[in-house]
């Protein structure tokens, strides 16, 4: 290729080195998964009320955007930092506030993902590798899921894989440059979901301290160029916010005492190991892998029910390649770039896995999108690497044991969804069984057939969760708590086929509600995807949103630019369907779950005092009940003290109009 030849024929043909077919397949790769994501988009409308919300604050206010607030008045923010947020405020700015414009940076985040998985393995072990990675992540189907979804989880996963990319550039050529790329991809994914993004850290950093082509002590140097590097890009942000005075800037949501630091190491860090979260719904699994809130910990909990459809058809595959990769590159050199990549990614897997399988705190199972990016790549090189080796018996066993292992899980998965496509099960089984057979003989076949018995392994390997994955995008999914794929038995979901727990609260799944309206009674008017009506009101609201009709509508917008907030709710859920619905700020009193000490009863007193309030909506999601909690403090005043009145079925209070005798 020429500095001079046409840009679209550079991008047609790609690397001179490369077959001719390598570039069309990888664009197609690239096409087919925007398609696959862009399939039914809309269908989710604002998807999680929670961060829509924030984008459309973020989309009205800069100030709202620079922190990740829940309303554009800046009242209190997201749980989280706001990076995740930005792409999609930015969007609604540009396109107005849809579901399209909210979620379609997530799509592209997906598809970003996946062409930097497939660029990664190509580089040293063929485009056919990197299709088979791509095409692994592609149709993940907890990946399906988020990289449609409006949670920090597709930032996330994307800049991982870009670190874990960084890393193994660095490993080819020693370059430091590299490694601080890789430390700014940490550092931003830092500010979209905190101490997840450092999961990684220490296996990336021991593999480059062990296996850089450059002495020790520039490795050492260059881990604090990349250190230096997490630092500035994740650090600027935590600064400005606890620098800047808190009475000008909006509460930190998530928080007891106003304090990123405090969000960052307690109730997003440490919270989440241990189980002890302060203003939390509650913990999970107990001491010794006991059970709890959020299901069962120990080392088989990547495989469990509710979680194993979600991510791990293909982990018992990676692992056994995982270790072949090791053993057949154990011979290499120290500065092995081929050895370097499979310790990158299975570190970065089998660290994210540990972690995983044994917090006690909040757990949800889409977070078992981060595995993606990992779990892909050492399929692809570890096929790819042990076919070429297909002549030797050991490369063969594996490859069979491997395929024996894919098959048998995929069957175990489906069967756990009985009633979902149960043909599928045994075309997985049979299939697998027989690919597995032919891969033992696949040296001794003639290319063509040698071919098919690769083909045959790669479809039944994909079936199971392809069809997974086509259910997730054929299907709506709103609230907290999603997940991908059928209803399975004693797990979560809610597509066609299986005996699960259907209607089981905050699944994600719309028209979750009871007959006849939301757990607070209030009716579900109808009304199209994404208008901040009819979501479910899974926990009263603090997992999802709530119905807001057309009387509610109008009665919160008449007048509304006379006031800073048109309304105040407890809990962000149920503040932000309000927000949604009328456009304009609502305030999420105490936060997430209601529990945040955030506006304090006297606070509250003095923005009625001043006029910024108009009503106080009755009822609402939060968890903070407790007599002596900030919200039950601020609602029992409200309750004593103001004039109700009734819109849809729901009780609100003029903040205007004092009771007669208050």
């Amino acid at each position: 290729m020429t500095v001079h030849e046409p840009f679209v024929r550079r991008l047609w043909r790609g690397r001179p080195e490369d077959p001719r077919w390598a570039r069309p397949a990888f664009l197609a790769l690239l096409l087919a998964t925007l398609l696959l994501y862009l399939v039914n988009l809309s269908a989710s409308g604002y998807a999680n009320s929670f961060y829509s919300a924030a984008v459309q604050a973020g989309s009205r206010s800069w100030k709202a955007f620079f922190f990740g607030s829940l309303d554009a008045a800046n009242a209190i923010t997201v749980d989280k930092p706001p990076a995740a947020l930005w792409p999609m405020a930015l969007s609604v700015r540009l396109f107005g506030l849809h579901s399209w414009a909210i979620l379609l940076p997530e799509v592209l985040m997906g598809v970003g993902t996946v062409a930097v998985v497939y660029g990664s393995v190509r580089r040293r072990f063929g485009p056919g590798a990197g299709l088979i990675a791509g095409a692994v992540l592609a149709l993940t189907p907890v990946a399906a899921l988020m990289f449609r979804f409006n949670n920090p989880d597709a930032m996330l996963a994307l800049l991982m894989a870009a670190a874990c990319s960084l890393v193994i550039r660095s490993l080819e050529d020693g370059r430091t440059r590299w490694i601080v790329w890789a430390g700014v991809a940490i550092g931003f994914a830092f500010l979209a979901k905190t101490l997840q993004a450092f999961l990684i850290l220490p296996p990336l950093a021991l593999v480059h301290a062990v296996c850089a082509p450059v002495p020790l002590r520039r490795r050492v140097g260059q881990l604090a160029a990349g250190l230096a590097a997490i630092v500035v890009s994740g650090g600027w942000w935590v600064a400005v916010v606890e620098l800047w005075p808190a009475s000008s800037r909006p509460y930190i949501g998530g928080s007891q005492d106003n304090s990123f630091l405090e969000l960052t190491f307690g109730y997003n860090g440490l919270g989440r190991l241990n189980g002890d979260e302060t203003g939390s719904v509650g913990g999970g699994g107990g001491p010794g892998g006991g059970g709890g809130a959020w299901g069962e910990t120990g080392w088989d909990r990547m495989f469990g029910s509710a979680i194993g459809g979600q991510i791990s058809w293909l982990i018992p595959a990676a692992l056994i390649l995982l270790a072949a990769g090791l053993v057949a590159t154990r011979k290499a050199e120290r500065a092995s770039a081929t050895r370097g990549a499979f310790l990158v990614w299975g570190g970065a897997l089998l660290t994210t896995m540990l972690v995983f399988s044994y917090m006690r705190g909040i757990f949800h199972e889409y977070y078992t999108v981060a595995l993606a990016p990992y779990v892909a790549p050492l399929v692809g090189m570890g096929a790819a690497l042990l076919w070429e080796r297909r002549g030797r018996t050991w490369a063969a066993l594996t490859l069979t044991a491997a395929m024996t292992a894919t098959a048998a899980w995929g069957y175990v998965l489906l069967n756990r969804s009985s009633g979902y496509q149960p043909w599928l099960k045994w075309l997985v089984l049979v299939g697998g069984l027989a690919a597995a057979l032919g891969l033992l003989f696949a040296a001794r076949l003639g290319r063509r057939l040698a071919l098919a018995v690769a083909g045959l392994a790669l479809v039944t390997a994909l079936a199971g969760p392809a069809a997974y994955t086509l259910t997730t995008v054929g299907e709506a999914h709103t609230g907290s708590i999603v997940t991908a794929g059928p209803t399975v038995t004693g797990g979560r979901g809610g597509g066609p086929g299986g005996g699960g727990m259907p209607g089981r609260l905050g699944q994600g799944r719309p028209n979750q509600n009871p007959p006849g309206g939301t757990p607070d009674g209030m009716p579900l008017p109808d009304g199209p995807p994404g208008d901040g009506r009819g979501a479910g009101g899974g926990m009263g609201g603090l997992l999802d949103g709530v119905g807001v009709g057309d009387e509610a509508e109008e009665l919160l917008e008449d007048d509304a630019r006379a006031y800073t907030w048109v309304a105040a709710a407890v809990g962000a859920q149920n503040a932000a369907s309000y927000q949604l619905a009328t456009g304009d700020p609502v305030m999420a009193i105490g936060g997430f779950n209601g529990t945040d000490p955030s506006p304090t009863l006297a606070q509250f007193k003095k923005y009625v005092a001043d006029g910024d309030l108009h009503y106080f909506i009755a009822g609402g999601g939060g968890m903070g009940g407790a007599s002596d909690s900030t919200s039950s403090r601020i609602s029992s005043w409200v309750q004593d003290t103001f004039t109700a009145v009734t819109a849809d079925g729901t009780t609100f209070y003029d903040l205007t109009k004092p009771a007669s005798g208050s």
